[in-house]
């Protein structure tokens, strides 16, 4: 295609980015630093493949992490072919539980499962694996076995011991395993896990899958886990053509299992890689990204680029010295408030910045409890905001009771959902027959697990209250099958649509709408959850069946039949990130208080990263590979901004019930001097400093260490070189720490965990 002959669709792109698009063949890795118009890259790759290549959109997979990034790339796409709606855009575990709808059955799943979250796991734990190990145990427990699946490992494998070392942890796997597929279930874990193992054992799948998609097209690669690795492999055939878009300077989630090794090892992985690197980065101005790149360059494991602004330069960075965090949440709130607030007219005042609006400002911490300060302030001035990463809405007691009593009408083998809501409200129903219950259950036709058949069969041998309580519930339950696939009946006192909600709405009513509400408001009522909650007390009440109401209202978005209810309860497990039902009255103009971590993907006009201290950001325990995740989670904070940056760092803290004075962050000691303002009052062990100049060998070693050079270390902290010998392995140093203790080094051996920090003089 010549240079003057291109259609409107790619005239916008810039010479990377249209040669990332314009590449096939080979597998290719694009490096995409913030701000680089990723996403346009890969919408607009789907819509030439199709356009202009001809490749039907049909044998196009394309997957990404979170249900707004993949709506979004579909949407986008879209807009300029409309061909791309053929292609498949998903996130990896939606893409898993469509591979398994339709092909569970070679791994013991029926169509209908239901994906259970980490409540579910604990719950499964504690009734059938580990009864006797108290909550917080089973919690570690499930946190590890889903580790050990985002691992690709299983029971017998031999590295299992890197996720627990405990000799019990294997059998407890193996037994949960058996549980969740006697009873037809899967995790999330399984999402991927599963359909990667079927690909392996199954060539004629594999070769099928392989078949159909032959372009495959994965986005925000760095926080691919193993599993998702593995899928990928399988996935892809000796024909498929395989591009990976990512950034290994953001590669913050190795919490949640992602593997930064991915992306760095994705040329040896898939040889003959090409590598296509986007540097032109369209959001923050040149100060800004200089900022950033001071620090995430210290990392060893990275493949390396040169983010250039495309906005040109703008304001320094400004790294304020604060005494305490009292003072750095009114600092906060002074720089929002003077950016917010008009000058009185004809008072001659100017405000020191450009008006802004209050949504123009986010406040980032490393932890949610750091919210605290600036919630108290914020409220005291009357600044509007909202905290992001708060409780989530599907972990409220009354939301999970109403997706358990939606799960075990989808699945009447959903042994968790049974136990959450056969007794609740009490009915009765004591441990010992859902036990019964259980067991009977296992004793059913080829032992297939139903509790809704086997409570029915148990009844007359149950106590009269047992009795009355069990058949009130599957009364409930069973009204509700017979709500899918027919009209609202006239005669469900609220629960039909010739009911409307009273305008406006009293409080503690829950109402029903279209399509599968109905039946998710009938079964709420009959099973007594909307009671239980109401009398809780009235203001909480009142809260909780606001919560329902707010699930019934995205149910209604669902047809009212089986398909419906299992497309439902899916989409909720897969994206749970339904907006606050408090939030869609508010004004969209507030402060945004927000973790590091919850900043991924978005932007902002001003932005001030704060707690910049030792022991806070990063935090004391981060050592090597976790070090350089923190690096990288700075560099993502500080490449949200468009046009401001500040940064805020405490003399004292209060830290764990008491007053404890801090050191600044190592991160600040990375940053070359000369591209901040400071305010405040510098402490004694921040000077002016150098740019970064990494070691060149084994030779002199002036040019790295000299007596009276300041470093970090990664397990000492601070201190100062005394003597410094050139031996054949390279420089000897002396350190004198400022704990008192005094220890010597090889230089080039250490380079890992010691940072420099030069002064200007």
């Amino acid at each position: 295609m010549g240079e003057h002959s291109l259609p409107s669709y790619l005239e916008a792109l810039n010479p990377e980015q249209r040669e990332a698009v314009f590449h096939t063949g080979n597998p290719l890795l694009i490096l995409a630093g913030a701000g680089s118009g990723k996403t346009r890259v890969i919408t607009t790759k789907i819509a030439y493949l199709i356009r202009e290549r001809g490749v039907d959109p049909r044998s196009i997979l394309a997957v990404t992490f979170t249900n707004k990034a993949a709506r979004e790339m579909a949407e986008r796409a879209r807009l300029i072919e409309e061909g791309a709606a053929g292609a498949m855009l998903r996130t990896f575990h939606s893409f898993g539980a469509w591979f398994l709808r339709r092909n569970g059955s070679l791994a013991g799943l029926d169509s209908s499962f239901v994906i259970y979250d980490d409540d579910d796991m604990v719950s499964l734990l504690a009734s059938s694996v580990a009864e006797e190990a108290p909550k917080a145990e089973l919690k570690q427990i499930a946190h590890n076995i889903a580790r050990a699946k985002d691992y690709f490992l299983n029971p017998e494998s031999p590295e299992l011991d890197l996720i627990d070392h405990r000799k019990s942890f294997r059998g407890i796997y193996a037994q949960y395993e058996e549980r969740l597929a006697k009873i037809g279930n899967v995790d999330f874990g399984d999402l991927i896990k599963k359909p990667a193992e079927i690909l392996k054992s199954v060539p004629e799948v594999a070769r099928r899958f392989q078949d159909r998609f032959r372009v495959i097209l994965v986005d925000e690669y760095q926080d691919a886990n193993i599993a998702q690795f593995e899928l990928l492999k399988e996935l892809c055939g000796p024909e498929t053509y395989v591009c990976v878009v990512g950034d290994d300077d953001q590669s913050i989630y190795g919490f949640r299992g992602a593997e930064v090794r991915n992306i760095l090892e994705f040329p040896d992985r898939f040889p003959g890689t090409d590598v296509i690197r986007l540097e032109q980065n369209y959001r923050s101005t040149a100060p800004i990204l200089q900022i950033a790149a001071s620090v995430v360059s210290r990392n060893q494991g990275r493949l390396g680029k040169n983010l250039s602004a495309e906005r040109g330069n703008g304001k320094h960075p400004v790294l304020a010295f604060l005494p305490n965090q009292e003072a750095e949440a009114a600092f906060c709130a002074d720089l929002i408030q003077a950016s917010a607030r008009p000058a009185k007219e004809g008072s001659g005042e100017r405000p020191p910045f450009r008006q802004a609006s209050y949504a123009d400002w986010a406040v980032l911490y490393r932890t949610n409890a750091q919210s605290l300060g600036f919630e108290t302030e914020f409220l005291r001035r009357g600044i509007p905001y909202r905290v992001v990463g708060s409780l989530k809405f599907y972990e409220r007691e009354e939301v999970k009771d109403a997706l358990a009593l939606l799960s075990f009408l989808a699945n009447p083998r959903d042994e968790v959902a049974f136990r959450r809501v056969v007794n609740k409200p009490a009915r009765g129903i004591g441990p010992a027959t859902v036990d019964r219950i259980l067991g009977e259950a296992a004793k059913g036709p080829e032992g297939d697990g139903n509790l809704r058949s086997a409570a029915q069969g148990l009844m007359p041998a149950l106590s009269a209250k047992a009795r009355s309580g069990l058949e009130a519930f599957l009364g409930a339950i069973e009204k509700g099958r017979a709500l899918l696939d027919m009209d609202a009946p006239a005669d469900l006192d609220g629960a039909g649509k010739q009911n409307p909600p009273p305008k406006p709405q009293e409080p503690g009513t829950l109402q029903a709408g279209e399509g599968l509400s109905v039946c998710m408001v009938y079964l709420v009522k009959e099973a007594g959850i909307v009671d239980y909650h109401r009398t809780h007390d009235e203001i909480a009440g009142n809260q909780r069946i606001s919560n329902l109401q707010e699930l019934a209202n995205a149910a209604s978005l669902y047809p009212a039949s089986p398909e419906g209810l299992v497309e439902f309860l899916e989409h909720l497990e897969l994206d749970r990130s339904l907006e606050d039902p408090q939030g869609k009255g508010n004004p969209q103009d507030t402060v945004t208080l927000i973790t590091l971590h919850n900043t991924k993907g978005l932007e902002f006009r001003r932005v001030i990263i704060t707690g910049l201290e030792q022991g806070v950001f990063p935090r004391d325990d981060k050592k090597g590979e976790a070090l350089e995740e923190e690096r990288r989670l700075f560099y993502v904070g500080a490449t949200r901004a468009m046009d401001e940056l500040y940064l805020s760092s405490c003399a004292q803290r209060r830290m764990y019930g008491r007053t404890a004075l801090m050191e600044p962050s190592v991160f600040l000691m990375e940053i070359d001097r000369t591209r901040l303002r400071v305010i405040g009052s510098p402490p004694r062990g921040y000077a002016p400093r150098k740019p970064f100049r990494p070691a060149q060998g084994k030779g002199r070693s002036q040019d790295r260490w000299e007596v009276g050079t300041r470093l970090f270390h990664d397990d000492q902290g601070y201190g100062s070189v005394m003597e410094v010998r050139e031996t054949d392995e390279g420089p000897l140093i002396r350190v004198r720490f400022d704990t008192g203790k005094e220890m010597r080094f090889l230089g080039l051996k250490q380079r890992k965990r010691i940072t420099p920090i030069y002064d200007d003089r």
